[in-house]
């Protein structure tokens, strides 16, 4: 009978995580043919069509199906706490989805893996927050193989790099914002797209409209297969919604030393199949630059992951209180909507 158990929670954990793999590749490759393939090069709209079918989805999955009960929030909370951190979503996808438009997937998801270095620098900095030496020299390998992906990367973008990176900030923000607006409400991944989606639909509606409302109506004119591609565009918006549903199946299926290794070899299969399909030029030395930040995300993850399982003790210095406030406020499992 234990035995069985333990066999079922096994499957459970691969078949998560195998979902989880093929709805946020999907995705990610999806946007990427939309831009380039489709030659539907709007990423504000393409955002805010993803934020419409999130809504939309989240609604159904709450109100209507009863996947997850819905988490109260006051009516001057959703102001005070939630748009803000609505703003800093919105941010974030814009961003992750204008880099898609101008740099390949293998250099956008390298660059993405800066994301804990951002968090404890940003934490370091503005909150003068300690960690200890392990956690700082885990990051070692993820900047130098960011620097080394950088330096050979033979599409390199200016501005798709840059976007990627200030999404990167971006998370890290959105992710330490959280620790304090959202300080009292247990979000899972449903309710908070629940909340912050019809927020970033209206945030990004006006801007999309203004900025690239005449170009959608010349593409509409011009473009020979509206129907079809019109069935992408939305499905990956619909994709988008699926990829967050997944992160809530994950969360509970793994525990978190596997959602972080798994959470980097997705990267390596996004990046494999990325180049399978848009067969953009990948280096030697650019294939090693990404090698090494994917393993050094996972030996930050494994350190993090050592440091929150050490008994408490006495402090180490002035600064530190307990052990908690030397860990990185990094949620890597709400850190990977699209």
């Amino acid at each position: 009978m234990e035995e069985g158990l333990c066999n079922w929670g096994v499957f459970r954990s691969l078949l998560a995580i195998v979902q989880w793999w093929a709805f946020n590749v999907t995705v990610i490759i999806m946007n990427k043919w939309i831009f380039q393939k489709l030659d539907f090069k709007f990423p504000l709209t393409v955002s805010c069509i993803h934020f419409i079918c999130s809504s939309i989805g989240a609604y159904v999955a709450i109100k209507l199906l009863k996947v997850k009960p819905l988490i109260a929030v006051d009516p001057e909370d959703r102001w005070k706490r939630i748009f803000p951190m609505s703003v800093v979503f919105c941010i974030n996808i814009v961003l992750g989805n204008v880099s898609l438009r101008y740099i390949p997937v293998s250099f956008m998801q390298t660059i993405k893996s800066f994301t804990p270095a951002t968090t404890v620098i940003l934490q370091w900095l503005i909150w003068r927050k300690f960690f200890e030496w392990r956690i700082w020299a885990s990051l070692v390998p993820i900047v130098g193989g960011i620097l080394l992906t950088s330096m050979t990367e033979l599409s390199f973008n200016m501005f798709g790099f840059l976007a990627a990176m200030f999404g990167c900030l971006a998370t890290s923000t959105k992710t330490i914002l959280a620790e304090s607006l959202l300080h009292g409400y247990k979000f899972d991944s449903i309710n908070t797209v629940y909340y912050m989606a019809p927020f970033a639909t209206i945030i990004l509606a006006i801007p999309a409209l203004v900025l690239e409302g005449p170009g959608v109506i010349l593409w509409f004119d011009s473009h020979p297969a509206i129907l079809s591609s019109m069935i992408i565009i939305f499905g990956s918006g619909v994709l988008a919604f699926c990829l967050n549903f997944s992160i809530f199946y994950v969360i509970h299926s793994t525990t978190a030393v596997t959602f972080n290794v798994a959470g980097n070899l997705k990267v390596a299969v996004a990046v494999l199949i990325s180049w399978l399909i848009f067969k953009n030029p990948i280096s030697g030395l650019n294939a090693l630059g990404c090698a090494i930040t994917l393993v050094g995300c996972t030996f930050y993850g494994y350190v993090r992951h050592m440091i929150s399982q050490q008994p408490a003790g006495a402090p180490r210095t002035p600064r530190t209180r307990n052990r908690t406030e030397m860990i990185p406020l990094v949620n890597e499992k709400l850190d990977d909507k699209v």
